[in-house]
């Protein structure tokens, strides 16, 4: 195993999808790591291990906290990424084990993080590593989240419908990390929420749902998303609510809803259904494990 992993016990699964989720540049509205700690959540996902932090963190740019425990004694809560893993094979994840990888953004050694990420993959069988990420975009709160869906791996892409990314520009963990696993023949699917630019503060619950609902679509299974999607209920009163105590800003909101509506009516092409991509991903990844 890496040197840069602190094991604490190892996980039996059998082929499971590996999820991260990142704080910071990669988490616009909290919804990636909202979207991660949720499946954390549901699926009662035990600590494993984690990464060493004084290889990866500026400790003054990713501070340590100090805790009272029981209001009179202090500790310090270390910046790590903590890796986590379900007890076996789970319905909501279409019976698949899952480890997931969530925490701070790293300052330091992204090239040797990355290259952890996929060792300790290889070492636990992943079949499959999928991130997590927000970003913020020209969007109504008001309307649908929407996730796009992307792959470097070309059969990925062609086999589940999805799009090769065409980006270019500065990149998070998260960029560095799918180019790593394309290298090492990894296959990994990167998904982004769209988050309306005007809330960058506000944790996005509903973002954080279209995140997990398109993960379903992908890997089969659902997740118990209900406290969550009462949050999302509130998130969209108490900001629609706000938005109306200022004409400058509900006119703009106005202005994207109708931009939205009017891409939506122009005709967007098909997207598979969840049983269609569930599929075609157990059929590529059989393939992908008959060819190893």
């Amino acid at each position: 195993m890496n040197d840069y992993i602190n094991l604490e016990w190892r996980p039996e699964l059998e082929r499971p999808v590996l999820i991260a989720g990142f704080t910071g540049w990669n988490d616009a509205a909290e919804a990636a790591s909202l979207a991660v700690s949720t499946i954390g959540e549901v699926s009662e996902a035990k600590r494993f291990g984690s990464f060493d932090g004084e290889e990866f963190f500026d400790y003054q740019a990713t501070r340590p906290q100090i805790k009272l425990v029981e209001g009179v004694t202090r500790t310090i809560e270390w910046p790590e990424n903590e890796v986590a893993a379900t007890a076996g094979s789970i319905e909501a994840l279409g019976g698949r084990g899952a480890v997931l990888l969530s925490g701070p953004e790293p300052n330091f050694r992204w090239r040797g993080f990355s290259q952890a990420v996929v060792d300790l993959a290889r070492e636990l069988d992943v079949s499959l590593v999928i991130t997590m990420g927000a970003l913020l975009a020209d969007v109504p709160h008001s309307r649908p989240v929407s996730v796009s869906a992307n792959a470097q791996d070309p059969a990925l892409v062609e086999n589940l419908g999805l799009s090769a990314s065409r980006y270019e520009g500065p990149t998070g963990i998260t960029g560095l990390l799918h180019r790593y696993c394309a290298e090492k023949g990894l296959p990994s699917v990167s998904f982004w929420a769209s988050v309306p630019h005007y809330l960058p503060s506000v944790p996005s619950a509903p973002a954080a749902v279209a995140l997990l609902q398109t993960l379903s679509n992908l890997i089969g299974g659902g997740f118990d998303t209900t406290q969550l999607e009462r949050t999302s209920e509130d998130y969209q009163q108490q900001v629609s609510a706000a938005v109306a105590q200022d004409s400058d800003l509900t006119s703009y909101v106005r202005t994207l809803e109708e931009r939205y509506d009017s891409q939506a009516e122009s005709g967007i092409r098909h997207l598979p259904s969840g049983d269609e991509l569930a599929s075609e991903l157990e059929r590529f990844l059989r393939e992908k494990g008959d060819e190893e």
